[in-house]
């Protein structure tokens, strides 16, 4: 029985974890999509791609968790936060750009342009849109991930515990798993 309530803890935690990392990339992708159809409204242009939005969040959470599961950045854990957060930051903003890159191409292809047209979509983005939309990710995902850093670095459920009760930092800190010399 106590294997059935371990494995049903942890598929819990995995749910909320794979929760919390969508509804994040979901409010972003999807105030970047408002911004977008706002800036677009103006000249008349319509654009609603909120599916998208919220397919790139279902997406990128899961990879976010599978990233979590193969230990990336392991070996950053014992320097400084800076690191394994920056490290992540410049991945996962590696991979909106590999999506957005197949969501250009799956785009093109459903409407019949062709590899073709991807590319020409693909150099038309690229000298404005394109590294607009990679500085505001790596910009929303640097607070995304230096929260989860500190949070690995605290201990289970410390940072949820800071924010959401009146236990003060010196008590959450005195927990630490990972950092008992200090």
């Amino acid at each position: 029985m106590s294997e059935q309530s371990g494995w049903k803890k942890k598929l819990t935690h995995e749910l909320y974890e794979y929760f919390v990392n969508f509804i994040y990339l979901s409010l972003f992708f999807g105030v970047f999509t408002t911004y977008r159809r706002l800036l677009m409204a103006e000249y008349d242009i319509s654009y609603g791609d909120y599916g998208i939005s919220i397919i790139k969040a279902l997406i990128l959470a899961k990879v976010i968790m599978l990233g979590d599961m193969i230990r990336l950045g392991q070996r950053l854990e014992e320097r400084p936060l800076v690191y394994p957060t920056f490290f992540k930051t410049v991945l996962f903003t590696a991979w909106v750009l590999l999506f957005h890159l197949l969501e250009i191409t799956v785009g093109n292809l459903l409407h019949g342009q062709g590899l073709a047209g991807a590319v020409h979509e693909f150099i038309n983005q690229l000298p404005y849109e394109f590294p607009a939309h990679l500085l505001i990710v790596f910009f929303a995902f640097l607070p995304f991930f230096a929260i989860r850093e500190l949070g690995n670095n605290l201990g289970e459920g410390k940072i949820r515990q800071l924010f959401f009760s009146s236990e003060s930092l010196e008590t959450a800190s005195s927990k630490n798993p990972r950092r008992n010399d200090e």
